[in-house]
């Protein structure tokens, strides 16, 4: 009998055995690397928050997290310890920075419990409040940790982005840009929570006034920069209870 391989029947069976089959091995690999993924997922996350409390290998002008090998045993021993907020309640939870910021942001959008990881560390002699907190640049979402002490003053600031501009937006993850949030104070003068505005036109480019409540923008960046604003007033206005606590006990 004739084997006819033109035919549409041919074509239709060959090409679900190869969606099958290409599905398949997709499917094992992802099942395989899962585990790897999110150990390194888990790792960034740990390398982000010592790095806004100043432990990174940072050099004279650039970025530079600790290596993946020494993130763990660091996070260890800076992190002393790993508080979640929820209702106005305050709770230790030595996994809390595995919480979604993202899900939680849209519970409490939705209107339900959102959940405030917030890690304490100590450098120096020093007492760090590392809050991670994210919102919306131009193209995609950003993101950052912020390092404050119990006066809501930044200590240092690690910010990512998804997808901004390269040399543009994208300049927010830049040395120049994070470390002129040192020292910036997110209160005002009366103690009013009011955040930090990336500033177009801030009258002190060299961020010399660390109580205007402003830091400069990035020229081409207006969005990206309003988002971060935007980001910082939002999610960290909501751990002004905790410090305001903090200082009356």
């Amino acid at each position: 009998m004739e084997n006819r391989t033109d035919k549409n029947s041919y074509t239709i069976i060959f090409a679900i055995a190869m969606v099958l089959i290409v599905g398949s091995l997709l499917a094992f690999t992802a099942s395989s690397l899962k585990p790897t993924i999110t150990e390194n997922q888990r790792i960034e996350k740990q390398q982000n928050i010592l790095y806004a409390m100043g432990v990174n290998e940072n050099d004279e002008s650039s970025a530079n997290f600790v290596s993946t090998d020494d993130a763990p045993a660091l996070f260890e021993k800076f992190i002393l310890k790993q508080l979640v907020i929820e209702d106005g309640k305050v709770s230790e939870d030595d996994q809390a920075y595995l919480i979604d910021v993202k899900k939680q942001q849209a519970n409490g959008n939705a209107g339900k419990t959102r959940k405030l990881p917030l890690f304490v560390g100590e450098k120096d002699g020093q007492t760090f409040y590392i809050a991670p907190i994210r919102g919306k640049g131009l193209w995609d979402a950003i993101w950052a940790y912020v390092s404050m002490d119990e006066n809501m003053v930044v200590q240092g600031a690690f910010f990512d982005h998804a997808g901004e501009t390269p040399g543009l937006g994208a300049n927010i993850k830049q040395r120049f840009f994070m470390d002129d949030f040192i020292g910036e104070h997110l209160l005002n003068e009366s103690g009013t929570f009011k955040g930090i505005d990336v500033a177009k036109g801030n009258a002190d480019p060299k961020n010399l006034d660390k109580t205007d409540n402003e830091v400069d923008a990035i020229a081409g960046a207006t969005i990206t920069g309003n988002g971060v604003s935007a980001m910082i007033k939002s999610d960290l206005k909501l751990y002004e209870p905790y410090f305001k606590n903090l200082k009356n006990n």
